[in-house]
């Protein structure tokens, strides 16, 4: 039994191992791309690494192309909107948990409802109602596209979160005399900090990566999001793999530093609801 227990755990370790070099491997070849210089790129064959490792790719992306523009636009826009849709989400989450009210039904049906339309559906409706207001190629335009359609599963999210915390803790404070504020504040808020987390890093990466909007709301290159201006790699007759691939490696380091962020506050959170004795 103990040899049979040896063998099956170095097994389910080697699965564990293999799904994860699986997952890993694109990002690795990412890397590998885009410290290949160009000469090399189509005359080494499939190699796990160049015979010649360079930054030519990087140092042409930062100071010869407008991504640090797009870069800029990307973590403006995805900052603003996981902020906004996270405050938002936490108070209607937070009403739709405690409160018992006419019309909720409708209002979560509502919210359903707006979760089930395809969004190629959707872009000329949203281009004729921007458009008079100035907003078609406009940051704060897809802040505001970005906002109303990640809000809807943001607040189930946060429900979630706020009903699995029992009721009774906010009718102790009261009781002792706090009111429904600082009871939210002090008590819901610390134990609410990994559903907040989690609701922060999905919109965050939602905006980041979304495409479609801002390939068609947004026409001048000041206004470019990232995903967007990984396109001008992209010519009529060839393809800048290794530019593209530099700047698809830049793009990940905000996010790789976000996660880091909210990784701290989810420790906080989960350990902030913890009971001594």
């Amino acid at each position: 039994m103990t040899r049979k227990r040896i063998v099956l755990t170095v097994l389910h370790r080697l699965a564990i191992l293999a799904y994860v070099a699986f997952a890993l491997f694109p990002l690795f070849w990412l890397l590998k791309v885009s410290v290949t210089p160009t000469s090399l790129l189509y005359t080494e064959g499939i190699r796990l690494w160049p015979s010649r490792a360079s930054l030519e790719h990087y140092a042409f992306v930062l100071t010869h192309s407008s991504f640090p523009t797009f870069f800029l636009n990307s973590t403006i826009v995805s900052a603003s909107t996981a902020v906004i849709v996270t405050i938002v989400a936490s108070l209607a989450g937070y009403a739709m948990s405690r409160f018992v009210f006419r019309g909720k039904y409708w209002i979560v049906g509502l919210l359903l409802l707006t979760q089930m339309f395809p969004l190629v559906m959707l872009i000329a409706p949203m281009f004729k109602m921007l458009s008079p207001l100035g907003l078609t190629n406009s940051l704060t335009g897809l802040v505001i596209v970005y906002v109303a359609f990640n809000v809807p599963f943001a607040t189930f999210l946060m429900q979630s979160f706020f009903d699995g915390i029992p009721k009774d803790l906010e009718d102790a404070a009261m009781i002792d005399g706090a009111t429904r504020f600082t009871a939210f504040r002090q008590i819901i808020l610390p134990l609410t900090l990994p559903g907040i987390a989690a609701t922060l890093g999905f919109v965050f990466t939602a905006a980041w990566s979304e495409l479609l909007f801002a390939l068609m709301l947004i026409s001048g290159n000041q206004a470019t999001t990232f995903p967007v201006g990984l396109l001008s790699f992209v010519s009529k007759f060839s393809v800048d793999f290794g530019q593209m691939m530099a700047a698809g490696v830049l793009a990940l380091i905000p996010a790789c530093l976000f996660f880091l962020l909210i990784q701290r506050y989810l420790v906080q959170g989960l350990t902030a609801g913890a009971v001594k004795g």
